[in-house]
């Protein structure tokens, strides 16, 4: 088995990388975010069409998006008035998947003391996404609308050469599809052009390993559940 230090950080990075849903309020350098982007743009694309871009929010710019997002996700009339550009998750769940999303769910829930009857609580926590869960960081993600599935393939390796990449740096991510359904306001906040759509967000920061919503760790199939070997 091939075994030597490059390897080990590589696998290092991949395997510590979590969904951080709480993050101390120390800025991460400009030099820093440009350097993680910039490795993460080595991702492959289809004849090198490089589908992303994305919108880098720090300090005031981030707080008033933040604001207008959640102005529209308190008011339940508003926020029925909002939603998503393109279906992240299947209309319909089925077996093993509904099974995993409700697992994940009611795992940080209980975490958190929330428990199924505490609609108020549930939709506070959801609401954290749009703060970036406190990140000094926040990573709008869109892409062109003329673009199809392949280019969105490719869209998630960039994403995760981001997140493994801010590892290697001693930081922490949290990938948010949550902003998918205020693509409106995104959109009018950040003056998006028409043919931009939003892919989702990302936290970026350092973890407060002080917050109990993150000593969760999500379960993994069995390579066995997932791989099969035809020899």
């Amino acid at each position: 088995m091939i075994s030597n230090p490059d390897q080990q950080a590589v696998d290092a990075a991949i395997t510590s990388r979590r969904s951080i849903r709480a993050f101390l309020d120390t800025p991460v350098a400009r030099e820093d975010i440009e350097a993680i982007l910039q490795v993460a743009g080595r991702a492959p694309s289809g004849t090198n069409t490089q589908p992303w871009k994305v919108y880098v929010l720090q300090g005031e710019r981030k707080h008033q998006l933040s604001s207008a997002i959640l102005a529209a996700h308190n008011d339940p009339e508003l926020a029925r008035q909002h939603t998503e550009a393109y279906a992240y998750y299947p209309r319909e769940w089925v077996s093993p998947y509904v099974d995993r999303r409700r697992k994940v769910g009611w795992d940080l829930y209980a975490l958190l003391g929330l428990t199924r009857d505490n609609k108020a609580g549930m939709a506070a926590q959801h609401g954290k996404n749009y703060a970036f869960f406190g990140a000094p960081v926040g990573l709008i993600f869109t892409i062109d609308r003329i673009m199809e599935q392949g280019s969105w393939l490719d869209y998630g390796m960039f994403l995760q050469n981001i997140m493994v990449a801010a590892r290697g740096r001693g930081l922490d991510t949290c990938p948010q599809a949550a902003f998918t359904q205020y693509h409106r306001i995104i959109s009018a906040q950040l003056a998006l052009p028409e043919n931009e759509t939003v892919v989702c967000g990302m936290a970026l920061g350092v973890a407060d390993m002080s917050k109990i919503e993150n000593s969760l760790i999500t379960e993994r199939m069995a390579l066995e559940e997932f791989v099969k070997f035809i020899e």
